[in-house]
């Protein structure tokens, strides 16, 4: 038998000590991920700009077999926070990536595919549905938003969920005289009529609950047409 050592025995390893030698591990494989999620960047970038322009965003819907029209580019650009519509910095970029656990294209791809359930959470698509009409606004100081984009909004964003609902909505909106241009409270509160009154009957429908004016309107435009059909 060999003869005991003098010296005092290495006291067993403590889950701190543990955790201190992986903290360099982790931080080298986050440092690796931004390093492929700015590496698939700087592909789509314009250099002039130091980010991704409109073009940028087709030759990257192109790569992802995503329509530039498509919601889940809006999702995208929701998952980012972008700001300026068409155009998404290397910050929004790594913030949106870095959620979307996708640092490479397939993974991108694969993640677009995913990204309607994103938003299928209540709370979460009620912050989405007020973030596309947000970052619709493109001018500074802009409070409102012509009719033809708010259709063409309405039919990306609620379409899928409400299609008899918003083919009428914007069918009225397009012949209506009265607004030219429509606002934030205007925007929400289409989503909250279609959620809260039935178009079989509208008989859910109380005017009285503080609706905006061009909602009694187009409840009064519905049950006119209702009359000739």
């Amino acid at each position: 038998m060999p003869p005991r050592s003098k010296r005092k025995p290495v006291p067993p390893t403590t889950d701190v000590d543990s955790s201190i030698r992986a903290e360099p591990k982790t931080k080298r494989t986050t440092t690796k991920q931004f390093e492929r999620i700015d590496n698939l960047f700087e592909a789509y970038t314009n250099k002039s700009l130091d980010m991704i322009d409109p073009d940028g965003i087709e030759a990257l819907c192109k790569d992802v077999n995503v329509d530039h029209t498509d919601v889940r580019m809006l999702i995208l650009a929701w998952k980012m926070n972008a700001e300026k519509q068409g155009y998404f910095t290397k910050d929004e970029w790594r913030r949106g990536l870095k959620c979307l656990g996708a640092d490479t294209l397939p993974k991108l791809k694969k993640a677009m595919n995913g990204l309607k359930k994103e938003v299928m959470v209540p709370e979460s698509f009620e912050d989405f549905y007020s973030y596309a009409f947000k970052y619709c606004l493109t001018e500074d100081k802009q409070r409102s938003i012509d009719i033809e984009t708010i259709c063409e909004l309405c039919t990306i964003v609620l379409g899928s969920e409400f299609p008899s609902q918003v083919n009428l909505l914007t069918e009225y909106l397009k012949i209506q005289n009265e607004y030219r241009a429509l606002t934030m409270d205007h925007w929400r509160n289409f989503y909250r009529f279609f959620k809260e009154v039935s178009f079989t009957d509208l008989q859910s429908y109380d005017s009285s609950q503080a609706w905006p004016v061009i909602v009694d309107n187009f409840v009064d435009w519905l049950k006119e047409k209702e009359k000739t059909i």
